[in-house]
């Protein structure tokens, strides 16, 4: 690749207008998502009651949802206020930010498959699962999902940075995302199009496959035993998680699993949008307004300090 890389963004394509209104709207969103995740993490961390592996990993998908948002996000912020002609970055900046990009994003399909499996050992094996899901499991099960995530974005970022590139340094995107820095490669790159496609069958559709089946013998089960409210409450657990699933594994599954010839770059710059401002936003919604244990939490955290506040103001 060029000594220098551009990163187009919008500007090239969209006026100054809607590029500061978009960003008018999207700064917003992006401090949301981090405030949500955060304080999903920080009552995973502070809240006995919530020291479970279910909590666990709901604690450590918030974490990684924290470092995607970090990689991706401000720099895109950046590229709405800067004037046309794209955003300069080093190759290396390039190459680190799409390695991140994957990392992260495989850690969170693995994760999201854990915590599959979490459910399904709760609800399936209940006699069972307080010796199976073990704290030792649990760091485990999250040391392999990232170690996991790192390795994929290793081979993907070597395998596209290997090539020549000779349609110059213009990348058509909002970040460095594979299939925009892949298309400017010249020569066969064949190879690392299949590549892409057969992790993204790996890593996208069967971890899918095997998170729906496990939720769906899971939800089989809450039909069929327990009572209203053991139901109610296991079914909207399941439900929460299913949900987050479908629009990490959708979304993901729509962009990446599709060969560069049936491509639009324009098109992929504003779904990404969507992926990368909204949906993280609403995972955090999604566990805390369904999630009661998430709600109780919170409200203790809140009465223990406003009881704080008021003790300290009678001293006074």
């Amino acid at each position: 690749m060029s000594t220098m890389t551009l990163l187009s963004g919008l500007s090239s394509t969209r006026p100054q207008r809607l590029r500061v209104l978009l960003f008018s709207l999207l700064l917003p969103l992006y401090l949301a998502t981090l405030a949500g995740n955060l304080l999903i993490l920080g009552l995973a961390l502070a809240e006995p009651t919530l020291h479970t592996p279910m909590y666990f990993f709901l604690g450590s998908l918030s974490a990684v949802e924290v470092a995607y948002t970090l990689v991706l996000t401000p720099r895109m912020l950046a590229g709405f206020l800067l004037p046309p002609g794209g955003q300069a970055v080093a190759p290396s900046t390039c190459a680190a930010q799409m390695g991140l990009f994957v990392a992260l994003g495989g850690s969170e399909c693995l994760l999201l498959a854990a915590m599959a499996l979490d459910r399904y050992l709760a609800i399936c094996r209940p006699l069972y699962y307080p010796q199976l899901m073990t704290t030792g499991l649990c760091w485990v099960l999250l040391a392999s999902c990232c170690l996991g995530g790192s390795v994929l974005a290793l081979g993907l970022t070597t395998a596209i940075f290997q090539l020549p590139f000779c349609h110059g340094g213009l990348v058509n995107h909002v970040f460095c995302d594979l299939p925009a820095v892949l298309v400017l490669a010249c020569g066969n790159r064949d190879l690392q199009e299949h590549v892409l496609l057969a992790a993204c069958m790996l890593l996208l559709v069967l971890p899918l496959i095997l998170i729906l089946l496990s939720y769906t013998r899971v939800l089989v089960v809450i039909l069929g035993v327990g009572d209203g409210a053991g139901r109610r409450k296991a079914f909207n657990t399941v439900a929460s998680h299913l949900t987050v699933a479908v629009l990490h594994y959708g979304c993901a599954t729509a962009m990446y699993a599709r060969p560069l010839s049936s491509r639009s770059l324009e098109e992929d710059k504003l779904v990404s949008l969507i992926y990368i401002n909204l949906t993280p936003l609403l995972y955090p919604a999604i566990y805390t307004l369904r999630n009661r244990d998430m709600q109780g939490a919170l409200q203790r955290v809140v009465s223990q300090r406003t009881m704080g506040m008021v003790q300290q103001t009678d001293l006074v």
